[in-house]
């Protein structure tokens, strides 16, 4: 499985989806490594989510694959990539929870993410939206076909060997604390605590719980 950033190179996890392993960006400082999905549609076009860093070659493999028709934020923290692949594919349209559509009201989203998946990709990716948090609200994804949870910084499951290489010394007890370790995979400890109304987030960890993934794959960290 896939422990780091390891560079921009789509490889298949499964039939119809990919995946793309982004830099490692600093978050307040902290060492992040990156990761985006592709699915593909049942109309062939493909829906990608968490757009990491596009450069030439990397749009030069997606386009390989199909059309770009959706391009997916989380949250709204994972926003960055979303100009650079609009820019590329002008005709895909954007998507996000309210709280990303309104912090990049520059950008001309389709919609607000919700618990009900746009009838878009109702058919192959069903969805579960955590709210209730002061700090953050994320939506989860089931890609149906595959049996893969997709999960953005709900869940944060760095590797020693990764905090060895990319965090200093005085970080690196941080992520225990917090329990984003690999041994814990746990959101980060302020945004479990700024879960105020605890009932929403429940009812979508329940969602989750019943899609009985196979595979799980977040934004940071080991993926299994």
């Amino acid at each position: 499985m896939a422990e780091e950033a390891t560079g921009t190179r789509v490889a298949a996890i499964a039939p119809d989806l990919w995946m793309i392993e982004g830099p490692v960006v600093s978050f307040y400082g902290f060492p992040y490594p990156t990761r985006a999905l592709i699915a593909r549609l049942a109309d062939g076009g493909l829906w990608v989510w968490s757009p990491v860093p596009l450069d030439k070659a990397l749009r030069a493999e997606v386009a390989a694959l199909g059309p770009v028709h959706h391009l997916v934020s989380p949250n709204k923290l994972h926003h960055l990539g979303l100009d650079a692949w609009h820019a590329a594919w002008p005709a895909a349209r954007l998507w996000g929870p309210a709280s990303l559509t309104h912090k990049r009201d520059d950008l001309p989203f389709a919609g607000a993410l919700t618990d009900a998946p746009p009838a878009d990709w109702a058919d192959t990716i069903d969805q579960a939206w955590f709210r209730g948090g002061l700090l953050l609200d994320e939506v989860a994804f089931f890609h149906r076909p595959s049996c893969t949870a997709i999960l953005g910084d709900l869940v944060q499951t760095f590797t020693e060997s990764f905090l060895h290489h990319h965090w200093a010394a005085w970080q690196r007890p941080i992520a225990r604390l917090w329990h984003i370790t690999d041994a814990h995979g746990e959101a980060p400890l302020e945004i479990r605590l700024s879960f105020v109304n605890r009932a929403p987030a429940r009812a979508a960890l329940e969602r989750v719980l019943a899609w009985n993934p196979e595979r799980v794959v977040m934004a940071h960290g080991r993926w299994r």
